[in-house]
């Protein structure tokens, strides 16, 4: 289950057809990060080198020039070293990447400074975005400053150095619509990360540390094949779920509290993104009941309203009519629902938006707005759902029962023509199947003890 060499090609071809006459595009590879002194953070490439290449070496740049006769398609990366190879693993030098990602050409990332200039020089424009790589970002400034000052430059019919835009809207619109292979590959990473969530569940258990429950996961998702998380594991217990961005996931789990987990794995490039919110005990409480019951119909609506023709603001406005409602129903909002949703009262208790774009990219790349309008929703499109109530500690106005409670819950929904299919539906969500899960796990341990 992977991306094919055609399928690479094709999205180089559809970017190359985007861009103007006469232009260049420019697309690095990830750098390797230094974690401490002598040791660097596991590689991970860069996802817009990735989507066109499928090349997993850092020191690399793709250059795409439309309508080079001597090819469009040109890599640059390291070449082969027996001694270094010996240390860091093989690479494949110029000539077999060339092969392998189905490109026109390939030269040593070393010869950059005597090929990249000449390729620039006579172009009206570069696609390229600053800002992400700043040592290369001086070394083309540099280029286009040399042909800027070269002799006759400024003579009456001779182009001065090219304008560089960014090559982000062309690029990640591409990025926006998934193929066939592609939510493939999403729901292999949901249905992990579900395996992960549902182990988790069978494994809580009061006193255990919140890391140790991450370890669950992890553990399901390298077993798998997944061997890296897609994001930094959120698992917050009681009141630090209502922390959005929690993942210090370092204190125990108390009787009595729930457990937020928002947790997902990368498959072969792809990100899933998944939120179960369970008691630690495995019972849920009256009131955690009643929270969590809005909070799993705000999602149901929202899911129903991924449709084709709908706009991207169309799912959350059904999630917020829905949480409104419900807080309205158990004291926690008070008023007209259309003007506790007209004044956004309900940020009190929902402060974020329902999802987000996936794909490569946890938040994955996309725009939200075309022209200032929200985007319409078409088939390819793959995104979040993830509505949450979040109930402060010492929350005025709001029973005790309600105090420090924090429900979010998060599936992967893609959009396929025949309507929205729910990637991580294996991941278990309603009361019944949580507690009827969380009792059996119960069973298993004891008879392990």
């Amino acid at each position: 289950m992977n991306i094919s060499k055609a399928e690479y090609a094709r999205r180089r071809q559809r970017l190359i057809e985007r861009l103007d006459d006469n232009s260049l595009a420019i697309v690095p590879a990830a750098r390797e990060q230094l974690r401490s002194r002598d040791t660097y953070f596991p590689f991970r490439q860069d996802s817009d080198f990735s989507y066109l290449t499928g090349f997993d070496e850092p020191e690399s740049l793709l250059v795409l020039v439309p309508g080079r006769e001597r090819g469009e398609t040109l890599l640059f990366c390291r070449e082969r070293d027996a001694e270094k190879e010996m240390w860091d693993g093989p690479r494949l030098g110029p000539e077999r990447a060339a092969e392998y990602c189905g490109l026109c050409d390939a030269f040593p990332i070393s010869d950059l400074d005597d090929i990249l200039p000449g390729l620039l020089e006579g172009r009206d424009l570069i696609y390229y975005t600053m800002g992400r790589f700043p040592q290369l970002d001086r070394r083309l400034q540099g280029y286009l400053k040399a042909i800027e000052q070269a002799p006759g430059s400024s003579a009456p019919g001779l182009k001065r150095a090219p304008e560089m835009v960014s090559l982000d809207p062309q690029l990640h619109d591409l990025r926006l619509f998934k193929s066939a292979a592609e939510i493939r590959l999403m729901a292999r990473a949901a249905e992990i990360s579900a395996e992960g969530h549902l182990r988790a569940m069978q494994r809580c258990q009061p006193g255990m540390y919140e890391y140790q429950l991450e370890a669950e996961l992890l553990h399901t998702f390298a077993t798998a094949g997944a061997r890296e998380p897609a994001y930094p594991s959120i698992v917050g217990g009681g009141r630090n779920a209502l922390v959005m961005h929690y993942v210090a996931n370092s204190a125990p789990l108390k009787n009595g509290d729930l457990v937020l987990v928002d947790a997902g794995c990368e498959y072969r490039g792809y990100a899933a993104d998944i939120t179960r919110t369970y008691p630690v005990n495995g019972r849920f409480s009256g009131p955690q009941k009643a929270v969590y019951e809005i909070v799993l119909a705000s999602q149901q609506a929202a899911i129903e309203k991924i449709v084709a023709g709908n706009d991207w603001d169309h799912p959350h406005l059904a999630s917020v009519e829905v949480i409104c409602r419900g807080l309205k129903d158990l004291g926690l909002l008070k008023g007209d629902l259309h003007g506790l949703i007209e004044s956004g009262a309900y940020r009190r208790f929902y402060m974020h938006r329902v999802g987000h774009w996936l794909g490569m990219d946890v938040h994955d790349v996309g725009d939200y707005r075309v022209h200032g309008q929200w985007r319409q929703l078409e088939p390819g499109m793959t995104m979040t759902v993830e509505p949450g109530i979040y109930i402060g500690a010492e929350e005025p106005g709001v029973p005790e029962k309600f105090c420090g409670i924090g429900i979010r819950i998060e599936d992967d929904v893609a959009l396929l023509k025949g309507g929205p299919q729910v990637l991580s539906a294996a991941a278990p969500k309603s009361i019944a199947d949580i507690e009827y899960l969380m009792r059996s796990g119960d069973l298993v341990q004891e008879t392990l003890l």
